[in-house]
């Protein structure tokens, strides 16, 4: 006999319940092959987890789409900021702009090296940064640097720390919604096993061909291990005439 292995994906767990479901409300009030609290439980569950399955693939493609253009938007902003603090740095090694300005920005007065631009907290800190000391140096009566202008560079960094904290909110909706499918998942397997051990009780008397195909058409679904013979309706064919044979011996004696 073949071994069964549980479904391991949302649609074939979906298709297993489904299956297993209409089968029941097909078959003779006499052939209770599936008790009456577990198919009323399934057909509650299945409700829940069709829905379940349907708001998360629909949270994932939204999520997909969302987190393209959020990393557009985070890069565009790393862009500005960047070319910012480069052409700020110019200006001050050109004599342009007093080294001390560049305590407004809170950058180092004694080198020209980047600050830390990698991560998400980085831009918003550094963004804000230079945004407020471009302001404050302006004020002092400082030329505006362009190319790119701090108005350029705002635009994009509010863009970017609005969409950040939608970002944020949406990863939190993302994580809830994929543990509560991931808890539906082991809900549905409990189900499931239980349907299908039941579904086998009920035709473990059959000849292996018969009870195979009976049990398939509950949704059982059943894997042949490397190298084992099928099972075919000339399987059962032969067991029934070996069967037949040794109780004709067993009369005979």
């Amino acid at each position: 006999m073949p071994y069964r292995r549980l479904p391991n994906t949302d649609q074939a767990r979906l298709s297993a319940l489904q299956t297993a479901v209409q089968r029941a409300s097909e078959a003779d009030f006499t052939e209770q092959v599936i008790e009456y609290r577990t198919l009323t439980e399934a057909q509650k569950f299945l409700m829940q987890f069709e829905n379940a399955v349907s708001q998360y693939h629909q949270n994932f493609a939204t999520t997909v789409s969302a987190n393209k253009q959020y990393r557009h938007m985070v890069q565009n902003a790393r862009m500005y900021i960047s070319h910012f603090i480069q052409v700020l740095n110019l200006a001050v090694i050109r004599g342009e702009i007093k080294k001390e300005m560049k305590e407004l920005y809170k950058l180092d007065t004694e080198n020209h090296i980047l600050p830390e631009l990698s991560s998400e907290e980085d831009l918003l800190v550094w963004g804000q940064n230079i945004i407020d000391g471009e302001r404050e140096r302006i004020r002092q009566g400082g030329f505006p640097i362009y190319n790119p202008a701090i108005n350029k560079v705002q635009v994009h960094y509010d863009i970017f720390k609005e969409h950040q904290v939608n970002h944020v909110m949406h990863q939190k909706t993302s994580d809830r919604v994929y543990e509560e499918i991931e808890a539906m998942r082991v809900k549905a397997d409990s189900i499931i096993l239980d349907i299908w051990n039941q579904v086998e009780n009920y035709y473990k008397d059959l000849l292996p061909y018969k009870k195979l195909r009976s049990c398939q058409n509950y949704g059982l679904i059943y894997y042949y291990r490397t190298g084992e013979a099928r099972l075919s309706p000339e399987t059962d064919k032969r067991l029934e005439a070996e069967l037949q044979q040794q109780t004709k011996l067993e009369w005979s004696e």
